[in-house]
């Protein structure tokens, strides 16, 4: 389904509620960091996804609280922050259809298709153990792999270092889920006793295809544990 014209309107998501904004808001940001380190990755989508993560790094945290304090005194930052995510979203899009997506989404497909779960909370919750489990495969196995140089980039765009290293993305993607709430996967009635069932269905997603580096059954198993 490829829309004929896409109206990006960010006053239309004004009125969105805190735990919206927040995984709305952390899907879209998802939609970025996994394009912009898929093995799929090219320069058209690099473009979109550096400029959408620095876009959601300053004003991801503003919606937010703008979200959550509806009796601000003044509405330009807020307006200025929902137009930023609503520009982060455009790219992810525009990106994901380019170069693909990874294991976040790769589990947040079977899960949405097994658990009355909301999809971008789901991804908000995968999200920083993915990025931790991506960064020490790739350490351990492909040392020299791009896509390290890609997280350290990462790093530096959200937390705003020029130092920053790959663990900081992580940290700062973890620190963010829980200063907005996201709940954890067992929320939704996923439990232990479903991880094999996931780690399978996950390996044959397609987006898992374009995941930086291939995972190991162990490796999913521990990313889903660990956001439940």
């Amino acid at each position: 389904m490829l829309p004929k014209l896409a109206l990006i309107d960010p006053a239309l998501t004004y009125d969105l509620p805190p735990a919206i904004t927040a995984s709305t808001g952390l899907d879209a940001l998802t939609q970025l960091i996994e394009p912009y380190v898929s093995s799929r990755a090219n320069a058209m989508t690099d473009a979109l996804c550096l400029e959408g993560i620095r876009r959601a790094a300053r004003s991801l945290k503003l919606a937010y609280q703008a979200a959550r304090d509806k009796n601000s005194e003044s509405h330009a930052p807020s307006c200025a922050a929902r137009e930023d995510m609503a520009v982060a979203s455009l790219f992810g899009g525009l990106a994901l259809a380019n170069a693909g997506l990874g294991a976040v989404h790769g589990f947040a497909g079977p899960i949405g298709g097994m658990f009355h779960a909301p999809h971008g909370a789901v991804c908000a919750a995968l999200l920083p153990h993915v990025m931790d489990a991506n960064i020490r495969a790739l350490l351990q196995r492909e040392s020299e792999s791009e896509s390290l140089r890609r997280y350290k980039e990462i790093a530096r765009l959200l937390t705003g270092s020029g130092d920053a290293k790959e663990e900081d993305a992580v940290a700062w993607v973890q620190n963010t889920v829980a200063e907005l709430h996201v709940p954890s996967l067992g929320t939704y009635g996923i439990t232990r006793q479903h991880t094999a069932t996931l780690v399978e269905k996950a390996t044959h997603a397609s987006s898992m295809k374009a995941n930086p580096t291939v995972l190991t059954t162990d490796e999913l198993a521990e990313i889903l544990e660990r956001a439940l």
